[in-house]
């Protein structure tokens, strides 16, 4: 029978995130007959990025799949699977995802607002303490992050405000609302835990998306799922 290579993240213990399958490397998980996206069936992704979009897990795993299975846009359920590679993600790796998704978009924020250096002191933060991810670091990207939602938290309400009568200030609130929130999960990726850290990496790589709209946000996206790939470079593989 034809298999097929795709990916998917999964927990500490080699666990699910959803369900109770436990995987061995080089083991074929008990078939399933009744197959229902995002119910029912084992998922994975053709590629790294979309599979962690749907599951932060802190093991990466290149499965095979058999049998028969149901598509979705960019996921995919199949009746039978077995892991054949793993390596570790990290909290590191999820930080220095947030930092690379956010200065994705980073330029196009300070060509509007040149003088709001907050979302850059942010990134810079998440920077120092993959540098050196000491305490103190830590503390100072949470303290980063705490002050710049409360000031994007405000922003966001006045710029909805705004835009209700002025439809010509979209496209700037817009690039301000996704810069900022990609920067502000970029500081809170290093302050949080690695579980937590994992879903700003991602609200960082979305945010990057949708700071240039569909077309140029379908390029980020490339270059976001291009670095992904190429992490695998650097990452523990687990034997």
């Amino acid at each position: 029978m034809k298999t097929i290579k795709r990916w998917k993240f999964i927990c500490k213990g080699f666990k699910s995130k959803n369900g109770d399958c436990k995987w061995k490397i080089g083991e074929w998980a008990k078939p399933i007959k009744k197959l229902k996206l995002c119910i029912s069936g084992y998922h994975c992704s053709k590629d790294i990025y979309s599979a962690f979009s749907y599951i932060q897990g802190e093991i990466l795993c290149e499965v095979e799949c058999k049998g028969k299975h149901l598509s979705g846009d960019d996921k995919e359920t199949w009746s039978e699977q077995r892991v054949i590679r793993a390596w570790k993600w990290t909290k590191k790796d999820s930080v220095s995802l947030s930092i690379y998704a956010a200065e994705l978009c980073i330029e196009n924020f300070e060509k509007v607002y040149p003088n709001d250096k907050r979302p850059r002191e942010a990134i810079e933060a998440a920077k120092r303490w993959l540098k050196n991810p000491s305490s103190v670091n830590r503390s100072a990207a949470e303290s980063a992050g705490s002050a710049f939602f409360s000031a994007r938290s405000t922003a966001e309400s006045v710029g909805s405000a705004f835009l209700s009568v002025r439809s010509a200030a979209e496209s700037a609130e817009s690039v301000r609302s996704a810069a900022w929130s990609a920067a502000w999960s970029a500081a809170w990726s290093a302050a949080e835990s690695a579980t937590e850290s994992a879903r700003s990496a991602r609200s960082a790589a979305r945010s990057a998306a949708w700071s240039a709209g569909s077309t140029a946000g379908s390029a980020l996206i490339q270059k976001i799922s291009k670095w992904m790939d190429s992490r695998l470079l650097v990452l523990k593989e687990i034997k």
